[in-house]
């Protein structure tokens, strides 16, 4: 019996090859992009920064106008920077999703990144790229958790947190080049923390100032070294697994240890100016058609509008959804009475509450995102932190709509009323009970001593319950009981759903929302 022919694994001669080059499902890397030089690093060798800011880069190559390649920087002893230089850097990137409701599938091969260093086995390496007179960006991103102060001195070694790297790699830099002005590199981090430019400025400040280096360096730092206030959005799964992974092997024909999968959607707006823009290479300005990276002088109503909108949409479906019997965003989104809900609360509800340019647009492409059949997203994963999600995401959406209409939001209203039903405590010790993991939520306690206080739950209780629930300032930040009717349209969806069940209550109240409009 013959052996069977192991597929070759991706790399710079497959790249090059008639094989790679001719292919028609597989959009292939420019060669002459493998000799681009290294203009860019990345703290970080995850999947956002290689479905968003790696794919990024690669467009700007393609289309002339950054002309370079990233270095990325590992330091998590994940080993992805090995399996990086095991394919020269090269990714396969798959896109997948809904675009308008129309399926969007396109392969290609991401030649950005030219190789991987080890911060914490490399870090003379690390230094060496501060050095090259090329670079010109530094990418990262870290988790949220990543930029903080931690007290370190410099060694000959990577100090822990990135804020600290991120420090010793600018004075290297610096340094290097007599803190010249035309040497400074723009700083693009992709954490998703509120003024995450500002954030990390002054940490990396903080650790300059502690070290006791020259007072050149500080002064360089501030003038020549723009940290970017940024947002960022793509939903990035990730490398296929399992059995997902053999039949993405299959269909390429090669081995990618490195294939990302990602949405069609994204975005990463930057706040800068005309001149930032320029300097940049891979962005446009706002504004233009299509573009999913721009420079804005302000990132807010993109921040605004995600949070409002996307992350809004998902805190306000997700009890409802899960007391429906849903278990993923697009099942909810697909679901007879519960796509209905999700959509009349978006487009009329929080899309009305919120004065964004394109907030409408935005929320039909995010419909468009939930659905797409190619990420199963677990509803159970949104209700982490969930009440704390109701007070950021969701609450000011209700305070906007009494302000503009002199009512509260009737929908919004029963998905408030359907979170209450929600942590009346059951399905989290139906989950305990099956040795399922139960969501954390550190304010879920005191909503469910409300329930513990209401010995029968009949209508007066559930009024009484919603009314101390609301008025609550120290959850909401606000007394949501003195919006006008809003505790009263929470009080009867929630008798409604404890007496009848969340789909009969949910069929009866889009009844009577067609029935008003």
């Amino acid at each position: 019996m013959a052996t069977p022919t192991k597929a070759p694994r991706l790399d710079a001669a497959l790249a090059r090859s008639d094989a790679l080059q001719h292919r028609r499902d597989v959009v292939p890397p420019v060669p002459a992009h493998l000799a681009l030089p290294e203009r860019a690093v990345q703290f970080g060798t995850g999947a956002l920064l290689r479905g968003l800011v790696d794919a990024v880069i690669d467009d700007a190559n393609r289309a002339g106008t950054f002309g370079g390649r990233v270095v990325a920087i590992g330091s998590t002893g994940s080993g992805r920077d090995a399996v990086i230089n095991d394919q020269d850097g090269l990714f396969t990137l798959v896109v997948q999703g809904l675009d308008d409701g129309r399926p969007v599938r396109e392969v290609r091969v991401v030649s950005a990144v030219s190789r991987a260093i080890s911060a914490v086995d490399e870090w003379d390496a690390v230094l060496a790229c501060a050095r090259a007179p090329e670079l010109a960006v530094v990418f990262s991103n870290t988790t949220e958790v990543g930029i903080r102060f931690e007290e370190e001195a410099p060694g000959p070694s990577a100090p822990r947190s990135f804020p600290a790297k991120l420090a010793r790699f600018l004075v290297e830099r610096g340094r290097a080049f007599g803190f010249a002005p035309d040497k400074g590199v723009v700083v693009v981090p992709c954490e998703l923390i509120e003024r995450n430019g500002d954030q990390l400025r002054e940490i990396v400040l903080a650790h300059v100032e502690r070290w006791g280096v020259e007072p050149e360096l500080a002064r360089w730092i501030r003038d020549a070294v723009p940290f970017c206030n940024t947002l960022v959005d793509r939903i990035v799964p990730g490398s296929p697994r399992g059995d997902d992974a053999v039949a993405l092997a299959t269909q390429l024909g090669y081995d990618d240890a490195m294939a990302t999968t990602c949405e069609p959607y994204h975005l990463l707006a930057i706040e800068g100016d005309d001149r930032l823009r320029a300097r940049l290479g891979f962005a446009s300005a706002e504004g233009d058609a299509g573009a999913g990276v721009i420079v804005t002088p302000d990132i807010a109503p993109f921040r605004l509008r995600k949070v409002r909108l996307l992350n809004g949409g998902h805190t306000i479906m997700v009890p409802l959804a899960l007391l429906a019997g849903c278990t993923t965003v697009r099942e909810a989104t697909e679901h007879e009475l519960v796509g209905r809900f999700l959509r009349r609360v978006m487009l009329d509800e929080l899309v009305p509450a919120l004065d964004v340019p394109g907030a409408e647009a935005f929320a039909r492409r995010v419909l468009d995102r939930f659905a797409n059949p190619h990420i199963q997203h677990r509803l159970v994963d949104i209700t982490l932190h969930g009440t704390a999600k109701m007070r950021v995401r969701v609450v000011p959406s209700i305070l906007a709509h009494a302000e503009r209409h002199g009512s509260a939001p009737r929908s919004v209203a029963f998905g408030f009323a359907a979170w209450l039903a929600f942590m009346d405590g059951r399905f989290h010790e139906e989950r305990r009970a099956a040795g399922l993991p139960v969501p954390d939520d550190s304010e879920g306690p005191r909503v469910r001593a409300l329930w513990a206080a209401v010995a029968t739950p009949d209508v007066p209780a559930i009024a009484e319950l919603v009314r101390r629930a609301c008025a609550d300032v120290e959850l909401w930040g606000t007394d949501l009981s003195a919006v006008p009717g809003f505790a009263d349209a929470v009080s009867a969806a929630l008798v409604a759903i404890r007496q009848d069940g969340a789909l009969a209550a949910l069929d009866a109240h889009l009844g009577a929302a067609a029935e008003a409009r």
